[in-house]
């Protein structure tokens, strides 16, 4: 789960509790304007990496594979991945998790992530994560092994 998000100016980098920055972020998505975050945790490693990765958010229809800005309580939001999709009903997961899921409807979702820069400098297309939910069986020691390699 995300505690905060760092919204990141050009210049400046600005910590702000999500109850502030994300009903901001939902009105600027509204406007049909792209959002540019830094997430915090590590449920969506190894793609989207703390303190490294940013990504950036457009106001488009979610859709199974996507990985999603959505509010799944009141004051409660996550960045993760839409792992089932059943009329208006999703279901969501971090690609860093290894159990566990969250639940939300499709107007619960604030954006979805269309890149995700690297690094500051390199833009790439988020993956599927078709491939990847298909090892949720071993999923736990592969992302020790990637935690123990490169965190």
């Amino acid at each position: 789960m995300l505690q905060n998000f760092v919204l990141r100016p050009s210049m400046n980098k600005r910590v702000v509790p999500n109850e502030i920055l994300i009903p901001e972020v939902g009105k600027l998505l509204d406007e049909g304007r792209e959002v540019e975050l830094q997430p915090k945790g590590n449920s969506m490693l190894p793609f989207i990496r703390q303190g490294k990765d940013n990504v950036l958010l457009k106001k488009q229809e979610p859709k199974k594979w996507d990985i999603v800005l959505a509010r799944i309580a009141p004051d409660r939001y996550v960045m993760h991945r839409v792992i089932e999709e059943h009329n208006n009903n999703l279901t969501l997961m971090g690609d860093g998790n290894i159990a566990g899921t969250e639940h939300c409807k499709k107007e619960d979702v604030l954006g979805v992530v269309i890149k995700i820069i690297k690094n500051g400098k390199k833009e790439v297309t988020p993956p599927s994560g078709k491939f990847w939910r298909r090892l949720l069986p071993i999923r736990r020691y592969l992302l020790g092994f990637y935690r123990r390699l490169f965190l």
